[in-house]
């Protein structure tokens, strides 16, 4: 028979459950640090690390289930202050949350077989407890000998519990609900005082543990002056016989011994039949009432499913504009015949279906940012602490909804861009003082929609950004002439951080000084379609502001005429739409330029790219002001047709990989338009691949590419 954790489905709920699990523990043992000793804090992470050893024993886990045993132990001396949290403490948890996590993913891949070790883990959490091993005396030697002489004793411990029928039925529904019921024998030691108070004080820790149903002798019944040394309670818990025999050893105060055995409660099948149907009222019926509609509310759903929904309802839309483009040419050619003014109204009918069956699906792939931001406390977290600054994180805006798969790839620049404001950018403490600023520098970060875009803004109250020391490093690394550097304006300075092998950190670090960092933020926001801008003020700070599209699947285009030929810009890079005279247009070195507010603008004219000719005796011209991370542009078409809504096709293999298309989508007429690739036009620039120059011919060759939108008609 295969072992559960051999169920594919099995593996996906434990290694969803153990995530969510993960998270909660992390906020759980920042909160802990930040606050001290909450007991409300405490008793959530002691839940946390209960649930995932009880999820991972249920999968046969050995070593996720041992691991987070050894958490609770330490866990529970915090919560009954019989230990004190420390930065040794937290510490330690930290590092068990990261083994938890490499334990996660390495399940993933090879179910109970891992070779990750955590023998000195759980070492260092048992050296945090101060386990070390206990010396008995003859004393209680012999006394353990006593107890475990017969099991016949057992049977006798159990049978001094004279059960009450309330009593009964308490026992029974524990074990309904899968709890064990335990004898636990303590022998209180001699030399201590208050016999009675001690008992007392034995319950209440036993209480913790699970909770008492009696106790023989009744330790509430004992006079002030009780000698008594032996006392049996009779408790219902989650621990099994050894766990609560440990735990017990290890937190009762003057005990000499402790010695727990099962308790098996005689019950009929008729009495069990009756404590069944009255366990089904009260608390556990609604405890399994509540249970039922909380797992009625969500169900997990694969991805994958979620991507052909979000594929079929795009075929929807385009077929959905098709019957509406077709419709009004029936409307206007039949204007008087009532069956085309029944296809109209069915046509704004399905087309408001259609809209909202789009936005359903839409809001089914969307995420809250707070998913992404649950990251950032710890990072902020163990940075400042390696870099010893005092740093206030603030995030706002967590509930804010973006696509899944946008969310995962902007990860890792807003990583690097916290990184790099915590060490460019805060001071450390004795700096911040000197220039009397507040003593703890704060980063905020904060996502909200704007539009149909969502705006993400890193913001920190750090040194900013020294634009001379920019100037400098990049005439070292070449990455500009110093004459040119010279005639920079100061937004082209501060975008030169973006260039690759581009750093001002004077030494190698872990952090930084590689020269590495932001040109990878600068190739990520570029690959989603959205825009970077800068902010920043020397000895005030710096702020970095990241704009990106709600989604890649479907957006909001552009559609543009170049010469006879449709084509799609994305509306998340459109800046801005200028009309300006031709002869304002100039030429530096064969590449096109226009001043707009004074500032200066490359230039394309796709007609030459794309093999097509200009429009003739035109004063005036269309240009659309495009952006991509950093980098402005602007770019020539001779008719603007309006804003619609586009699926993005893929070209695919037929056609393959086309500087400056990013795919195509087919309009409400059948036809084709191609998607111009931001990125790729600001990379025609780079190259030089346009000619400039009026009049120039240039024979073309195999290498040339000439892209006609009825060309990848058969592609898509």
């Amino acid at each position: 028979m295969s072992s559960v954790y051999e169920s594919s489905e099995m593996i996906r709920a434990f290694l969803d459950e153990v995530e969510e699990q993960l998270q909660f523990l992390e906020e759980g043992i920042l909160e802990l640090e930040e606050t001290g000793e909450s007991q409300e804090v405490v008793q959530e992470i002691f839940r946390v690390a209960h649930t995932l050893k009880g999820s991972s024993s249920t999968m046969g886990y050995d070593k996720m289930k041992d691991l987070t045993h050894e958490m609770e132990n330490v866990l529970d001396k915090i919560r009954n202050n019989l230990l004190t949290v420390d930065r040794t403490i937290i510490n330690s948890l930290f590092k068990c949350l990261d083994c938890l996590r490499l334990l996660k993913d390495d399940f993933a891949q090879n179910k109970n077989s891992t070779k990750i070790d955590i023998s000195n883990l759980v070492e260092e959490l048992k050296g945090v407890l101060g386990i070390k091993p206990s010396k008995k005396t003859a004393e209680s030697k012999s006394e353990e000998t006593e107890i475990k002489k017969t099991s016949g004793e057992d049977i006798l411990v159990q049978g001094m519990f004279n059960l009450v029928d309330k009593d009964k039925n308490i026992l029974e529904r524990a074990i309904l609900e899968g709890d064990n019921c335990i004898v636990c024998k303590v022998k209180i030691a001699e030399e201590s005082l208050m016999k009675a108070t001690r008992a007392c004080l034995i319950l209440n820790t036993l209480n913790e543990m699970g909770s008492v149903i009696a106790s023989r002798p009744n330790v509430f019944e004992l006079p002030d002056d009780s000698e008594v040394t032996l006392i049996n309670y009779l408790i219902t818990t989650d621990l099994d016989i050894k766990e609560l025999e440990s735990k017990a050893k290890d937190e009762l105060m003057d005990v000499e011994e402790v010695r727990a055995t099962p308790f098996k409660l005689d019950v009929s099948e008729k009495d069990r039949k009756v404590e069944v149907d009255n366990a089904e009222d009260g608390l556990s019926r609604s405890k399994v009432e509540h249970n039922e509609k909380r797992i009625s509310q969500t169900v997990r759903v694969d991805i994958e499913r979620l991507e052909q929904m979000m594929n079929l309802v795009g075929e929807m839309v385009i077929e959905q504009t098709r019957i509406a483009q077709v419709g009004s040419i029936l409307h206007n050619r039949y204007i008087k015949d009532s069956t085309v003014d029944d296809l109209m109204g069915i046509s704004n009918h399905v087309s408001r279906v259609v809209s909202e069956l789009q936005e359903s699906v839409m809001k089914a792939r969307m995420l809250p940012v707070q998913q992404l931001f649950n990251r950032f406390p710890r990072v902020v977290r163990d940075l400042s602490q390696s870099l010893g600054k005092e740093v206030e994180l603030i995030l706002e805006g967590g509930d804010t909804e973006m696509d899944r798969t946008i969310i995962e790839d902007i990860t890792d620049p807003l990583i690097h861009l916290v990184r790099n404001s915590l060490d460019h950018g805060i001071e450390t403490t004795e700096i911040r003082e000197g220039k009397g600023k507040p003593s703890k520098g704060f980063l905020k970060i904060r996502a909200f929609h704007q539009e149909n875009h969502v705006i993400i803004t890193i913001e920190d109250d750090g040194a900013g950004l020294d634009l001379e020391k920019i100037k400098k490093s990049a005439i070292k690394k070449n990455v500009v002439s110093a004459q040119m550097a010279e005639t920079l304006s100061q937004s082209e300075v501060v975008n030169l951080i973006f260039e690759t092998g581009l750093s001002t950190a004077e030494n190698v670090s872990d952090v930084s000084g590689r020269g590495v960092g932001m040109d990878i933020v600068r190739n990520h926001i570029d690959k989603l379609n959205g825009m970077i801008y800068v902010e920043t003020k020397e000895g005030e700070g710096t702020k970095f502001t990241i704009k990106l599209p709600l989604t890649l699947a479907i957006l909001t285009g552009l559609l543009v005429k170049i010469h006879n030929e449709t084509y799609a810009l994305p509306m998340s890079n459109i800046v801005e739409i200028v009309r300006k005279p031709v002869s304002e247009i100039e030429s530096v070195k064969k590449q096109s330029i226009v001043i707009i507010r004074d500032k200066v603008l490359p230039l394309i004219w796709l007609h030459d790219y794309f093999k097509l000719p200009r429009m003739k005796s035109k004063k005036n011209i269309f240009i659309v002001i495009l952006g991509t991370a950093e980098k402005r542009f602007g770019v020539v078409v001779d008719k603007l047709i309006g804003n619609q809504e586009i699926v993005v096709k893929p070209l695919g293999a037929y056609i393959g990989k086309v500087e400056g298309i990013s795919g195509a989508t087919i309009l409400g007429d059948g036809s084709v338009a191609c998607i111009l690739d931001v990125l790729g036009l600001s990379r025609i620039i780079n190259s030089k691949v346009i000619r400039e120059n009026i009049g120039l011919k240039t024979e073309s060759n195999n290498n040339d590419t000439i892209i006609k939108n009825n060309e990848i008609t058969e592609a898509i």
